[in-house]
């Protein structure tokens, strides 16, 4: 079968490689028929060290079963499923609470185990991670389903573990999928000011259709002077930062105001970061966020999909052959594109 491999930055190819088996009993193995590129997948892009045997890349999907293992009960082959970013048993003690990216018995998609910018994908914990899609479901519908493996579910992760509500007033940072997906989950939860920190036109005008109410296209302390600017010199209650650049960071920490939240979901690119007096400390302020929980959301959010509540999958603005994963990475990372549908 074709699957994408990264062997260094900015190298990526298809290539074959042997079809996935089957190596537990709770694993399944699907067709992809939707997967995509994240913004993510841009950080190994750009720094990937030489890897001879090279990288297998993907980690959102949609697909259909094709086969099971014996301990398999609630997936069947057929059956067209979401596979979110990371497995899980979806039983454990950390699923239970909800966090199910730490599941006792989980992994994450990408690497060598498995990936989905591929023809087919061997899914572990297939009972726990897979969500069947309802029979039926409209073909036009499955761009925004495949967000709900990871990218809005992104976005809605920040705003729920932000403590978003009605009224709230809330600064998003980054104008990404992931981004203007945090836009969407937060007019849901009520936001009554969403500001939009971004600069590229044609995002941010997405931005305004999913919520945003002001656009700040100036960095740094322009930007943050911007923003407390608009909100009248108080800073935003939530803060939801989706870029993962220390730059993005300070960003957040100088327009949260006092007793204020931030919540990160861009996935962070440095380990030390401020957090004492000047930063967070002396405002009080709270820092939350992480890999999003997407396997405890999606039974809330499928239905909001079928129903048209929301339409996430706007954020595709490209649709390409899995042969040519590699001009997706680079209409990605030149902006040239948003977010890029892939049909293997």
């Amino acid at each position: 079968m074709r699957a994408t491999l990264m062997f260094t930055a900015g190298d990526v190819r298809v290539v074959e490689v042997p079809e996935p088996t089957l190596q537990r009993p709770t694993d399944a193995i699907i067709r992809v028929t939707y997967a995509c590129v994240c913004g993510s997948d841009l950080h190994p892009y750009h720094s990937l060290e030489e890897t001879p045997g090279g990288r297998r890349m993907g980690h959102e999907a949609i697909g259909v079963v094709e086969q099971v293992g014996s301990s398999v009960e609630h997936v069947r082959v057929g059956d067209t499923v979401i596979v979110p970013f990371a497995w899980s048993d979806n039983t454990c003690t950390f699923c239970r609470d909800g966090v199910t990216t730490s599941c006792l018995r989980g992994g994450f998609f990408d690497g060598a185990l498995s990936a989905t910018q591929a023809e087919k994908l061997l899914v572990p914990q297939a009972d726990g991670t897979a969500v069947v899609i309802p029979e039926g479901t409209e073909e036009s519908l499955m761009p925004s389903l495949l967000t709900l493996s990871d990218v809005y579910l992104t976005g809605y992760h920040a705003a729920r573990t932000g403590g978003v509500a009605t009224g709230h007033t809330v600064v998003v940072i980054g104008d990404g999928a992931v981004g203007l997906s945090a836009v969407l989950a937060s007019r849901l939860m009520g936001a009554a000011t969403i500001i939009l920190m971004g600069r590229h036109e044609d995002r941010t005008a997405l931005g305004r259709e999913f919520g945003a109410t002001h656009i700040v296209a100036e960095r740094g302390a322009e930007g943050i002077a911007r923003v407390i600017e608009i909100t009248g010199g108080e800073g935003a209650h939530v803060v939801l930062e989706a870029v993962g650049h220390m730059p993005a960071y300070e960003q957040a920490y100088g327009v949260v105001r006092p007793g204020g939240t931030i919540s990160r979901v861009g996935v962070p690119q440095y380990e030390e970061a401020p957090v004492g007096f000047r930063s967070l400390f002396g405002k009080n302020a709270t820092l939350t966020g992480g890999p999003a929980t997407v396997r405890a959301y999606i039974e809330a959010a499928l239905p909001q999909v079928l129903d048209g509540t929301i339409d996430p999958g706007r954020v595709f603005d490209r649709e390409l052959p899995l042969d040519e994963i590699a001009e997706a990475y680079r209409l990605m990372d030149s902006r040239e594109a948003l977010k890029v549908l892939i049909r293997p």
